[in-house]
């Protein structure tokens, strides 16, 4: 059992109802036994330094209570301190998509949720995938990385205040085919093959699905040291209608223009500006002119709470 704990909450979470979730669930973190503390995010990064900071002050367990931006926030803040000293990261899943959530088996009734992660009983050492681009930057990902097609959708994604959840990202995804289908030239070279090719969308997959219902490495397990690849290669608009659905069911890889791989590193460059997202939060958006990024696996890099 944890000694001291802190809770990161975004109260935007849930199309801000995550103010009346965590309500909800003080009496359950009014019976832990331990110290414990609320924090909640004002703005973007914020728990990148509430995390860093819950280190500081001696936590051996954080919680994210919010969705797959909120946890990447607390998960890269985790990350940025010495191993060591890495807390426990457990997670109250309340977004829209909840992938990484999914990935580790855990409920979405948010009540057992934090009771199940003050407990910290059952909990594994899980993969972090580490990129960097061409300018040194970096940036950590637990879950999915999209390059191309899939980072458009995320950014349409996130104007579309009406619609949440998976609804949420099926709208965006018809919006991108119509709108955004601008395959680009990429060189991306493995730690065993180069491949030279017009592509739409590159994801690299720690885990089995984003955008809250697409399996698009069905296999993916963010423990087993490795990463996989999925490319779509350059296809007309009514191609990649036809993939949407095969996407949702992980059965796309039948498809000869989609092809798919495992590495432990990885680096891109391309043509055409890279549009990119790391666990559904925007790294690059329109108007960027990054064209090079690399990429590794950093293995059992942090402990996490499971279902």
């Amino acid at each position: 059992m944890p000694h001291k704990v802190k809770l990161i909450l975004n109260p935007m979470a849930d199309m801000g109802r995550a103010w009346k979730t965590a309500n909800d669930l003080r009496p359950i973190a009014q019976e832990f036994k331990g110290e414990l503390t609320w924090s909640g995010t004002v703005y973007p990064t914020h728990a990148i330094e509430l995390a860093k900071q819950a280190v500081e002050e001696g936590c051996d367990l954080v919680i994210a209570i919010g969705g797959d931006g909120t946890v990447h926030e607390v998960m890269n803040g985790l990350m940025q301190v010495p191993e060591n000293k890495r807390p426990i990261m457990g997670i109250v899943p309340i977004g829209s998509g909840n992938d990484f959530a999914y990935s580790m088996s855990i409920t979405q009734k948010s009540a057992h949720a934090l009771a199940h992660a003050l407990k910290a009983e059952n909990s594994q050492l899980v993969d972090i995938g580490l990129m960097t681009d061409e300018h040194g930057r970096k940036e950590y990902f637990d879950n999915t990385l999209g390059i191309g097609f899939d980072a458009v959708v995320t950014i349409r994604s996130h104007k579309l205040p009406i619609v949440k959840g998976f609804l949420m990202y099926l709208t965006a995804v018809i919006q991108t085919i119509i709108l955004n289908h601008n395959p680009a030239k990429v060189v991306i070279e493995t730690d065993s093959e180069k491949i030279q090719d017009g592509v739409l969308m590159v994801t690299l997959c720690n885990g089995p699905r984003e955008g809250g219902g697409f399996m698009l490495s069905p296999n993916s397990q963010n423990n087993d040291g490795k990463m996989e690849y999925v490319i779509v290669n350059k296809v007309s608009r009514l191609m990649m209608f036809r993939l949407v659905p095969e996407f949702m069911q992980g059965t796309h890889m039948r498809f000869k223009q989609v092809r798919m791989g495992e590495f432990n590193k990885l680096t891109l460059s391309s043509d055409l500006p890279l549009y990119i997202h790391a666990d559904g939060e925007i790294f690059t958006s329109f108007g960027s002119n990054l064209r090079k990024v690399s990429f590794e696996i950093l293995p059992g890099a942090l402990r996490v709470v499971k279902g």
